[in-house]
């Protein structure tokens, strides 16, 4: 070899030796962080299979706290997920009372996890922190890694139609739970031993309700000689509870499932609003007249369900006769010793003087910002494929539920489920103890309808079919066929700020003056023309319209 190619020899293998170092060494100071993630490869699975990682991997996961999980970390749903799909959840736990301040807080400061989990994302905040980057689109993720989430599409397009935005993605995955009596939880129950005893039929119009209560208050149904009887006592302050979520129907369609659309509601295509019409007036009359009479306390605007069921639960005799909300729970001591809870029945939606009779109707069924992933996640493919088995049927159960055979097992042969039907499957505890089995509804799941209908009843005193027995029978029939309640809608940051503000003021002043109508401080004939146009100057017809475009937005 030539003197001058040895030269170039030399020359060419201190250059390999200087590049092969430069590759070895950690990335420049300023190098994109993304690009550094982005060089973190792992080794997916196929699709639809387990473990989901060749290597085990670690998310880090910002979750809600759960006051029924003692800890996220031990918990033997995490343990037996993570043994199954090889991921480890580096958890960062916040606590339920503040999680919406810490949210605003992380998503302020771009101190992203990997995930959010369980933290109720809005589908506004969704839109806002989605067109901004901070929550990565998960349309193609799901399209290439989500076995389950896109059978669940097929299954229910209206999910997908739901948690979609307005500009074509998918933000979050939802928490699905059809729980079918929540779906017309705005009800009234009454003390039917009272309406035994005094000979009484279920009423079924706003007037025959009216004498009911009459008799509760005048004929001493609880027999102890004593005017102690309370016909009606609502507390404002629990499920579906309010004074106007059931009477009110009786008048005018008034959904109150939601804050943020409260008393609003779609009529061929348009949404509008309840609570400037002549029949909420009426409806409002109505309950003057209750009040004025004694029929209604007057504890019913400011009692929350606590003191209410002190009422409900009076040691020496009965003495509440009716009273709302979503379950017998809101007045009485579920399961109690007194045994009462089981004693009130629904009353149908009441039929009032224009012939108006609503059984208010929410379809939406589930949480859509139950699960996000960031713009911090290393590796949102394993992310999407660690939500997304979540809604396979065991791992489901296994989350709310906690360990087959212990916690829930399968259905035997000949057992019947809450709807009458052959059941699937049964729970073996009762729901709300503090555990470390199961997540209890934290983060995605798929309960349909026809998931929570098939567990096994567990006979006639059983909680969920008298809910559904009440609500199959007296609701059911009612349903509104010519109005609807607003589904979850998309806003933008601005539109999401002007409808929050808007909303608050409006909503204020209307559950101030209804209850100022029902007292009678306030008079629907001298006053009503005043309060109308309050709501105009509040610009009503604006929050109107921003939730107008919201909704024409999701239907094209």
């Amino acid at each position: 070899m030539s003197k001058r190619a040895r030269v170039i020899m030399s020359a060419f293998a201190a250059l390999c030796i200087l590049l092969a170092g430069c590759a070895g060494s950690p990335n420049p100071k300023g190098a994109d962080p993304d690009q550094e993630r982005a060089a973190e490869q792992i080794e997916l699975t196929e699709p639809g299979t387990y473990p989901l990682v060749k290597e085990k991997t670690t998310l880090k996961v910002m979750v809600r706290g759960n006051p029924l999980v003692e800890n996220f970390e031990t918990n033997e749903f995490t343990k037996w997920y993570e043994e199954k799909t090889n991921v480890h959840i580096e958890w960062e736990i916040v606590p339920e009372q503040s999680m919406q301040e810490k949210l605003n807080l992380v998503l302020a400061s771009e101190d992203y996890p990997d995930v959010i989990l369980g933290l109720n994302i809005s589908p506004a905040q969704q839109m806002i922190y989605g067109s901004q980057g901070a929550f990565l689109p998960l349309n193609d993720l799901i399209e290439k890694q989500g076995t389950q989430t896109k059978k669940m599409f097929e299954d229910n397009p209206n999910i997908k139609s739901i948690i979609t935005a307005l500009d074509g993605n998918i933000y979050a995955l939802p928490e699905v739970n059809e729980c079918y009596h929540c779906s017309m939880s705005q009800k009234l129950w009454i003390y039917e031993p009272w309406l035994k005893k005094l000979n009484l039929d279920m009423p079924e119009t706003t007037e025959e309700f009216y004498e009911v209560l009459k008799a509760f208050k005048e004929q001493d149904p609880n027999g102890n000689g004593m005017a102690d009887e309370i016909p009606l006592s609502i507390s404002p302050k629990s499920w579906s509870s309010s004074i106007d979520a059931f009477l009110l129907n009786a008048f005018v369609y008034n959904p109150v499932f939601s804050s943020n659309y409260k008393h609003i509601f779609v009529k061929d295509g348009k949404l509008d609003v309840a609570y400037n019409k002549p029949e909420w007036r009426e409806g409002l009359r109505f309950m003057n007249r209750l009040y004025a009479e004694g029929l209604l306390a007057p504890e019913s605007f400011t009692q929350d369900d606590n003191q209410l069921i002190q009422i409900g639960e009076n040691p020496d005799t009965v003495i509440l006769g009716a009273s709302t909300g979503g379950h017998q729970g809101v007045f009485t001591q579920l399961l109690g010793e007194s045994g009462r809870w089981k004693e009130y029945k629904t009353v149908p939606p009441l039929k009032g003087p224009g012939g108006v009779r609503y059984a208010a109707f929410d379809s939406t069924g589930l949480n859509p910002g139950a699960f996000v992933i960031t713009k911090k996640a290393k590796h949102p493919e394993l992310a999407l494929r660690w939500a997304d088995g979540l809604y396979e049927r065991e791992h489901t159960l296994r989350s709310v539920y906690g360990r087959p055979d212990q916690e829930w097992r399968e259905a035997k042969e000949g057992e019947i489920g809450i709807n009458g039907e052959p059941a699937d499957w049964s729970e073996l505890k009762s729901y709300g103890t503090v555990q470390n089995v199961a997540w209890i509804q934290t983060g995605p799941s798929l309960r349909t309808n026809e998931f929570r209908l098939s567990a096994v009843a567990k006979g006639e005193d059983d909680l969920e079919v008298i809910l559904y027995n009440e609500t199959k029978n007296n609701y059911e029939p009612h349903k509104p066929t010519d109005v609807s309640t607003v589904p979850p809608l998309f806003l933008s940051n601005e539109q999401a700020s002007e409808a929050a503000d808007l909303s608050k003021t409006i909503n204020d002043y209307v559950d101030e003056m209804m209850a100022r109508f029902i007292i009678g401080d306030a008079s629907l004939d001298k006053d009503w023309d005043v309060y109308v146009q309050q709501l105009e100057e509040m610009n009503v017809s604006r929050l109107l319209e921003i939730y107008q475009q919201a909704f024409d937005g999701r239907t094209k």
